[in-house]
């Protein structure tokens, strides 16, 4: 004899379990479904296979790399997440640039927090409001602004080669790089990229009100933000004047005026309207040098036996990362991709030209065309990807570990 589940159920519950969805789910679905395309999806489950692969990786570094050599205690389960620029993002949220008292910069005790732009900061104290741990709000920040990044980049590496493979592929080539560390951590990576990316995307398609706040914005997170600006700037100029109307010329000033409000800001409580350039100079040398001698200095460092030998890798990471770029932007010019090299050339300037070369692998995160000329590349070669997988992979696994544990800086 044959028993039906539902006519055993009381009538109320049943009616339920029949009921249709309701008007709200259902508009909400419809959204979803407009909005993420099956690549995103795609995009979006990387994303997060990668973030757990990290927090596993962050998870094991407690055990196996401990502060203390002989102790029995893992440290804090937050510990790897809390390294190095860190403290001054945390710092800059909890006490502001110029707490009561603390030392003069450039004096022993100042921490030159002033280097640090305030977007990240401000953000970081208003999710603080919400989520009382200081290192959670932080990674929370980058988890969803991570999300927003590797969105964007999908759409634009599909925008540029109209490959829908594309889009997984550039992701994949991004978050397996050996700095995507600095993705999961509560740095200014993956807000910035969370801007940028979304505002070149909206300068292709000449939404220039929206590319220009969003790069406004951008800039509030990174001074690499002005060199976007640039880039979209040289995008509007060199669009045909029926996409380029004049009268959406002055929206392309709007990235100035986060610089130049900090700018002020700086000099009411130092009377120095470049205070964060001077704190970049007492703090990590990045003093202006002709780039010849940049380059010697940063050789001498990696290969001269100067350096502790964490410290020499590091600084051979620094000079591959600029042979990088340098290549990078020579491809661009080759193929008349004015506006990404114009983008690509200011950066690698101001990298290129401090007493030594500092956080150029780390820079390589904010570089989409080099990840999107990649996908690009090994979708017509596939020995592109293998190659990249065994190569890559590695570094970035070593790269990922001695971060979290704390060796030494990138």
């Amino acid at each position: 004899m044959s028993f039906d589940l539902r006519s055993a159920l009381p009538g109320r519950i049943q009616a339920q379990r029949e009921r249709p969805p309701s008007r709200a789910a259902t508009w909400w679905r419809e959204r979803a479904s407009g909005v993420l395309k099956p690549g995103d999806r795609e995009v979006l489950w990387l994303y997060l296979l990668t973030r757990l692969s990290l927090w596993v990786t962050a998870y094991c570094t407690r055990w196996l790399f401990p502060s203390q050599p002989d102790t029995h205690d893992a440290g804090p389960v937050l510990a790897p997440f809390e390294q190095w620029d860190w403290a001054h993002y945390l710092h800059i949220a909890r006490d502001g640039y110029f707490p009561d008292p603390q030392p003069a910069a450039g004096q022993a005790g100042g921490d030159n927090r002033e280097a640090f732009f305030p977007g990240f900061p401000m953000l970081l104290r208003a999710v603080h409001t919400i989520v009382p741990q200081w290192t959670v709000a932080g990674l929370l920040i980058s988890f969803f602004a991570g999300a927003v990044a590797v969105l964007a980049l999908a759409r634009i590496a599909r925008y540029y080669t109209a490959a829908e493979e594309v889009g997984p592929r550039t992701v994949l080539f991004f978050l397996l790089s050996p700095c995507a560390v600095f993705l999961a951590v509560g740095y200014t990576e993956a807000l910035f990229l969370a801007l940028a990316l979304p505002a070149w995307l909206a300068a292709l398609r000449h939404h220039w009100p929206l590319a220009a706040a969003l790069t406004a914005l951008a800039t509030s997170v990174r001074i690499s933000g002005l060199f976007l600006a640039a880039a979209v700037a040289f995008h509007f100029l060199l669009r045909p004047r029926s996409d380029a109307p004049w009268r959406a010329l002055p929206w392309l000033a709007l990235p100035a005026l986060p610089a130049a409000l900090y700018s002020w800001y700086l000099q009411a409580h130092t009377g120095d309207w470049m205070a964060w350039k001077h704190a970049q100079e007492r703090g990590w040398y990045r003093t202006f040098d002709l780039p010849w001698d940049s380059w010697s200095v940063t050789w001498d460092a990696a290969f001269a036996h100067q350096q502790k030998t964490g410290y020499g890798l590091m600084f051979q990471a620094e000079l591959l990362a600029m042979v990088v770029g340098i290549v990078l932007l020579g491809v661009l010019l080759w193929r008349r991709r004015w506006a990404e090299g114009a983008y690509i050339g200011l950066t690698l300037w101001s990298l290129g030209t401090s007493y030594w070369y500092l956080s150029v692998p780390r820079s390589t995160l904010l570089w989409w065309p080099l990840w999107i000329g990649l996908a690009a590349w090994s979708l017509r070669r596939p020995q592109i990807k293998t190659a990249y997988l065994c190569v890559v992979a590695p570094v970035s696994a070593i790269y990922m570990v001695t971060f979290l544990s704390g060796r030494w800086a990138g």
